[in-house]
C-alpha cells in the first residue's frame, strides 16, 4: 500500500504548502525594500554601479535597520536573474500558503474585506490585485489552489512587494469556500459585466465583504456566480470593452466596497450616539 501524501484531502480541505522555508530570489527596489520591512529578506545584493545612487537608498536604509549587510556583486550576477533588476536582488523566505481551514478559523469584524480570484493565471495580474488589495487594506486574498497564479518572483514584483504582507488564502473548492464565508456572515459580492446594476446604483454590503474578480477571457465561472449575493458592474463608458482584473479589483474596491463601509459606520456611530444622547437625557 502506497504511503498517504501529505497533500491529500482531510475533513474537505488539502494542506497548502508550507513555503517559509524554500528560499526565493526576487529583484527590484520596491518588492526588495518590502521584504526587508517584513521580516523575509535572508540576503540582499546590490551592484556596485547603483549602490551610491538615491534610487537604492530606500533599500540599504531598511537592510541597516534589519541588520542586513547588503553584498556587492557585479552586474552579470544580477542579470542572471532578470534584466530588469534594477541594481538590487534579495533572498527572501516566502510565508505559508494558507487554507480553507485557516480561513473558517478566523472572525471577521463588519469592516473587514477579502479579496477572492477565480481564476486569474497570470502573475503580474495576481501582483498587481494583490498591491490594490492591499493598499485598501484587506484582510486576505483567495486563489484557486488549481489553474491559478501562485506567488513567484515575477507576481512579487508586480505587486511592489504586497504580496510578502497580504496573506493568500489557496483552495480547492472555491464555491464552497464561499458558501462557508457566507456562513459566517461576509456579503459576497461578484463583479461581472453583465450584471444590470453597476458600482453607482447597487446597494453596499452591510458586513464584511468578499469581493470575487474572475479572470479577463471568461470572468466569473458559472457556480461562482451562482454563489454570489450581490453582482456588480464597472460602468465602462469608453470605447473599450472592460479592464484588466487587476484594474477592476482597484476600481470596485476604492469606488464601491470601501465607501459603501464608510457610509454604514457613519450611520452606526450617528445611531449610538442618539441612543447614548437619549438615555442621558431621560436620567436628569
Amino acid at each position: 500500500m502506497k504511503p498517504r501524501r501529505t497533500s491529500e484531502r482531510r475533513n474537505g480541505t488539502r494542506r497548502g504548502p508550507d513555503r517559509r522555508d524554500e528560499p526565493l530570489w526576487i529583484t527590484g527596489r520596491r518588492a526588495v525594500a518590502e521584504a526587508i520591512r517584513g521580516g523575509l529578506a535572508r540576503e540582499v545584493l546590490v551592484g556596485g554601479w547603483v549602490r551610491s545612487t538615491p534610487a537604492l537608498r530606500g533599500v540599504l536604509d531598511a537592510a541597516e535597520q534589519a541588520g542586513l549587510e547588503p553584498r556587492e556583486v557585479p552586474r552579470s550576477t544580477l542579470d542572471g536573474m532578470g534584466t530588469d533588476h534594477h541594481g538590487v536582488a534579495a533572498r527572501v523566505h516566502l510565508p505559508r500558503e494558507l487554507r480553507e481551514s485557516d480561513i473558517l478559523q478566523r472572525s471577521f469584524g463588519p469592516r473587514d474585506i477579502l479579496v477572492v480570484l477565480d481564476g486569474v493565471t497570470d502573475p503580474h495580474n495576481l501582483g498587481a490585485a494583490a498591491r490594490a488589495a492591499e493598499a485598501a487594506g484587506v484582510r486576505v486574498m483567495v486563489t484557486r489552489e488549481r489553474r491559478s497564479a501562485g506567488i513567484s518572483p515575477a507576481a512579487i514584483r508586480a505587486s511592489a512587494g504586497a504580496l510578502l504582507h497580504l496573506p493568500l488564502a489557496r483552495v480547492t473548492n472555491l464555491r464552497r469556500t464561499l458558501e462557508n464565508l457566507k456562513d459566517r456572515g461576509v456579503t459576497v459580492i461578484g463583479l461581472d459585466g453583465s450584471a444590470r446594476a453597476t458600482i453607482y446604483d447597487a446597494p453596499g454590503p452591510e458586513s464584511a465583504a468578499a469581493l470575487v474578480i474572475g479572470s479577463e477571457g471568461a470572468g466569473l465561472s458559472r457556480l461562482v456566480r451562482e454563489g454570489c449575493d450581490i453582482l456588480v458592474s464597472l460602468p465602462m463608458r469608453g470605447r473599450v470593452e472592460s479592464l484588466n482584473a487587476s484594474a477592476a479589483l482597484a476600481a470596485a474596491l476604492f469606488a464601491y466596497v470601501l465607501p459603501s463601509m464608510d457610509r454604514q459606520s457613519e450611520r452606526v456611530d450617528s445611531e449610538d450616539a442618539g441612543v447614548a444622547q437619549s438615555g442621558s437625557a431621560s436620567d436628569l
